[in-house]
């Protein structure tokens, strides 16, 4: 994205190489991420049982927590729910523990309705970089496409992500069809984050004022940095009370976009990049489940893995050309 105003040029840019400064710790944490103890908790353990219920209904059997670390077993190791059924009785038989295994039925029917705590709500105001994907469906693989061609349109979901510059963790998370425009899920963004910002970051599709009014009205003082399309013109109070879009507009007329980019930040951008390649490259680029609500549980839940992934370890990079 730094180059794409270059485009036709941009053959002739050289790529930046990096050097990792802490490759052991790295590395370790790396193999950390493959550990069942990492996943299957001691916590997890001992909150194994729900509670008992207190009002009309039956009983479950399972705790949230416990659904919970089964779909996240499932998550990090791309399982089948039957596959996890199995994967946990063998860890509970390993671990010489007299519990019941969660059978595929009971996690499929919980993720419908499973409550998952907020991810993070900081006190310090953080700089949000937002972003939006595409997540596919089940359907025909990528060779059956190439070699034979799909038979029926292929569906796809968007998912939508706001991460923590500073961090790399995922602030929030929402999934929706693929025909939603990504302006209109600023707001959800902002309310499943909660939290003081202290600059908001995107590409051009959010060049809206909705999208400015929705980010004043959470942190008056935040930085918004998105580039104005091309054909952008000044507002009618830019000579008695600009904004901040007039600010960029006279900022790319005087130094230009790349310009522009360097001094407002919006390079930064390029690191929700990375997390949704993280994302296609751990997780996976697709969904499992059936159902829109089970969608939405697998997203929370694989956001919050990435997130305890980041806190095993993360590289530190030194620019070397």
């Amino acid at each position: 994205m730094p180059f794409k105003a270059n485009k036709g040029r941009r053959h002739r840019i050289p790529r930046q190489r990096h050097r990792v400064t802490n490759w052991p710790e790295y590395d370790a944490a790396l193999q950390a991420r493959g550990s069942l103890t990492v996943w299957f908790t001691a916590e997890a353990i001992a909150a194994w049982r729900a509670k008992p219920r207190t009002t009309r209904g039956g009983q479950p059997h399972y705790s949230d927590l416990a659904i919970a670390t089964a779909l996240t077993l499932r998550t990090v190791f791309r399982l089948a729910l039957r596959q996890t059924e199995g994967l946990i009785r063998s860890i509970l038989h390993l671990l010489g523990l007299d519990l019941a295994v969660p059978d595929h039925s009971t996690m499929s029917r919980r993720a419908r309705s499973l409550a998952l705590p907020r991810m993070r709500r900081g006190r310090r105001p953080v700089h949000l970089l937002v972003d939006s994907t595409g997540l596919r469906l089940c359907g025909p693989g990528e060779w059956l496409v190439e070699r034979h061609g799909s038979r029926t349109r292929r569906l796809w979901r968007k998912l939508h992500l706001a991460t923590d510059a500073d961090t790399g963790e995922i602030v929030a998370a929402e999934l929706t069809g693929h025909d939603v425009d990504d302006g209109g899920q600023v707001e959800p963004l902002l309310d499943g984050y909660g939290g003081p910002i202290a600059s908001f970051i995107a590409d051009g599709a959010y060049d809206r004022d909705d999208v400015y009014i929705a980010v004043a009205a959470r942190s008056p003082d935040a930085a918004v940095v998105i580039p104005p399309r091309s054909s952008a013109v000044l507002s009618a109070t830019e000579n008695t009370k600009p904004t901040q879009r007039d600010a960029h507009i006279a900022a790319i007329a005087a130094h230009g976009r790349m310009g522009w980019q360097r001094r407002s930040g919006y390079n930064w951008r390029a690191l929700v990049e990375a997390d949704v390649s993280r994302w296609k490259r751990v997780i996976g680029d697709g969904l499992r489940s059936r159902t829109d609500d089970r969608r939405a549980t697998e997203v929370t839940i694989a956001a919050r893995a990435l997130n305890r992934m980041l806190k095993l370890g993360r590289p530190e990079y030194l620019r070397t050309a």
